[in-house]
């Protein structure tokens, strides 16, 4: 095949160099060519500040790689974003190594998200997100998402949601949400992780320490589809931990649906498809870990407020 020359290709090459300046600003390099040229490369960006993490989420695409370095970040808005990835270039944004990321949603107008994914096939890992006014983490509609080693605490409605129709094969591995409350609703909207408002096959939930949360520390209220939920932990939720006179916190472990029917404190098996997992008013004692199946050394002192620990896992990290 015979190559162009002259002004066309002299065009392609100015676009090459133009791509590789405006990617490099964002703390990544890829490569980019003008309409009707080559498909662009994935982009791997590495964020060290808050605006450049607001920047490279509202800018991502399937394909991007979104490393943050350890540190506090304070976005002044949602970090929002409505770009989908696909099964074999999926979206993510993730902690660099293995450094501790904390989103915190002290700065955000009332009302707001932390966080907001309105697209397909993200990985979304290793990062804190506390202090939201409303929700700590929203995927609406999304489909094969992997969220993973992710903690939510002391937002100020449920810490993790998963909700919309279609929402389809997302997996929640090693959440620990915690300590969030809904001061407007008087603690009766937050919970650990809320599955709510719509459906999908496929979502399963493992592995999550679910406490001390105003409301539930597992609600799935009007999601009308099954999800798997497996070696979860849920404890010390629907107490009334920030001296408000008209506390209206639930207290459920695993509210499995759309009626108000409480599950015993300790299930192994219930019709929305739970296995080995452990729902008690107060940090549980078993012999055996729910995850595994093992006995669990050491076994936590009765009245604590610490979670139990994971096999593997450190203590929590905030």
């Amino acid at each position: 095949m015979r190559h162009s020359t002259g002004r066309h290709r002299r065009t392609r090459t100015l676009s090459i160099a133009a791509a590789i300046a405006v990617a490099s600003g964002a703390g990544g390099v890829y490569l980019g060519l003008s309409e009707g040229g080559a498909e662009a490369a994935p982009a791997t960006v590495t964020v060290t500040g808050t605006a450049q993490l607001e920047s490279a989420v509202a800018g991502a695409r399937a394909g991007t790689t979104i490393l943050v370095r350890g540190g506090t970040y304070t976005p002044s808005k949602t970090l929002k974003s409505t770009a989908n990835g696909t099964g074999s270039a999926r979206i993510t944004l993730k902690a660099y190594g293995g450094e501790k990321v904390r989103i915190d949603g002290s700065k955000l107008p009332y009302g707001s998200w932390l966080a907001g994914i309105y697209g397909d096939y993200w990985t979304v890992q290793d990062l804190t997100f506390v202090n939201s006014p409303a929700q700590g983490f929203v995927a609406t509609s999304s489909v094969g998402g992997v969220f993973k080693n992710l903690v939510t605490a002391d937002n100020g409605d449920s810490g993790f949601t998963l909700r919309g129709d279609g929402t389809s094969d997302n997996l929640v591995q090693n959440l620990d949400s915690h300590g969030n409350y809904d001061p407007a609703g008087h603690g009766q909207n937050a919970d650990g992780i809320a599955v709510k408002f719509g459906s999908g096959t496929g979502n399963r939930i493992t592995g999550a320490r679910l406490f001390n949360n105003s409301d539930d520390g597992l609600d799935l209220w009007q999601f009308s589809s099954p999800v798997t939920i497996e070696h979860t932990w849920a404890f010390g939720n629907g107490k009334n931990r920030w001296g408000d006179g008209a506390f209206e916190g639930n207290g459920n472990g695993f509210k499995l649906g759309a009626g108000e029917r409480r599950w015993p404190m300790s299930s192994t098996t219930t019709p929305r498809g739970t296995t080995r997992c452990t729902a008690s008013p107060r940090t549980p004692t078993p012999a055996r870990s729910p995850s595994t199946g093992t006995r669990r050394t050491p076994t936590p002192r009765p009245g604590s407020t610490s979670p139990p620990a994971r096999p593997g896992w450190a203590a929590i990290s905030r």
